[in-house]
């Protein structure tokens, strides 16, 4: 880690890499801000997001401060447990793969979610074909969790000046 002690860690999704478009296009934006950045490659454990999770967790661990988590649709999955597992400085998820009970092992997910900090935002398209936004509703009403709500799809792609923003606010409030 440089001089900078604050860190954006970037899960990606299931079907996704460190490179992915929205890691790509948030990743200036954070280190704009003053973040170290860390993208972590879990496309090695492709169909297990509970080994995604504690990567994760492990990573967590092992910074100085408590960083910011940032995950897309799997990735917000996998940042959503490791935040119930370690503190972290923020959430910032985008169409996050919550309440899929048909997609993570039984036990796995909870009724509901209760991640270690107060600092949390999601961002989800209207017209996700992929996890509905209405998941990511339930999940912000039981949380108070700040909610955007996109007139974009599953991979945000028609979004990004307005991700850019969204995630920028969210980083000044960290």
């Amino acid at each position: 880690m440089s001089d900078r002690t604050k860190r954006v860690i970037f899960s990606h999704g299931h079907m996704s890499g460190p490179q992915s478009m929205k890691i790509v296009e948030l990743e200036p934006v954070a280190r704009a801000a003053g973040f170290d950045t860390l993208a972590i490659d879990y496309r090695d454990l492709q169909d297990d997001p509970v080994a995604r999770a504690k990567r994760l967790i492990e990573t967590v661990r092992g910074q100085e401060k408590p960083p910011i988590l940032v995950g897309s649709s799997m990735g917000g999955w996998v940042c959503m447990h490791a935040a119930e597992s370690v503190p972290v400085a923020g959430l910032f998820l985008m169409a996050p793969a919550l309440f899929l009970e048909d997609r993570v092992p039984e036990g796995v997910v909870p009724e509901g979610y209760t991640p270690q900090t107060d600092q949390v935002t999601v961002v989800h398209g209207w017209h996700d074909d992929i996890i509905p936004w209405q998941h990511s509703l339930r999940f912000a009403q039981a949380s108070k969790a700040a909610l955007h709500l996109l007139d974009s799809d599953h991979r945000l792609e028609s979004a990004i000046p307005s991700l850019r923003a969204i995630f920028s606010q969210f980083l000044a409030s960290a």
